[in-house]
């Protein structure tokens, strides 16, 4: 197993933040990371809810939500439990500043550490892409 993560403050609240980080569909307007996303399922964002992204340099890829902390934080998955399995998880806080978001991955399962040694970087890459692009999204 092996977690990656990217943290950045945003000068805007958490309720301006939460919206935008479950507008899954519009992702690819503000981080390069992500070249398409379509839900497979009707609103609410929930648990249960999966989403079929396409990433520039990967396979594409069903992923489920998993856990929702409404205005706080979501975490969704994706690959084969038990042999690859790609945890997500996005959490926004409020700070003195405006926000903190956090964002992570981890690798899990017999294959987890050969997976994040293969993606690690891009993983590391991707993450920071889409932490800055929600900065700009949010703040301008």
């Amino acid at each position: 197993m092996r977690n990656f993560e990217k943290t950045i403050e945003i000068a805007a609240p958490p309720d301006r933040i939460w919206p935008v980080m479950i507008d899954v569909e519009h992702w690819a307007a503000w981080t390069a990371s992500i070249t398409s996303i379509r839900k497979l399922d009707p609103p609410p964002f929930a648990v249960g809810s999966r989403v079929h992204i396409v990433q520039p340099k990967l396979r594409p890829g069903v992923w489920t939500v998993t856990d929702v902390e409404p205005g706080r934080s979501f975490t969704w998955a994706s690959g084969t439990s038990g042999i690859v399995r790609v945890i997500a998880r996005h959490v926004v806080e409020p700070i003195d500043s405006g926000s903190r978001v956090t964002l992570s991955v981890e690798f899990k399962g017999i294959l987890g550490a050969l997976g994040a040694a293969a993606f690690g970087k891009l993983t590391n890459e991707y993450m920071g892409m889409e932490a800055a692009g929600l900065k700009r999204r949010v703040e301008s």
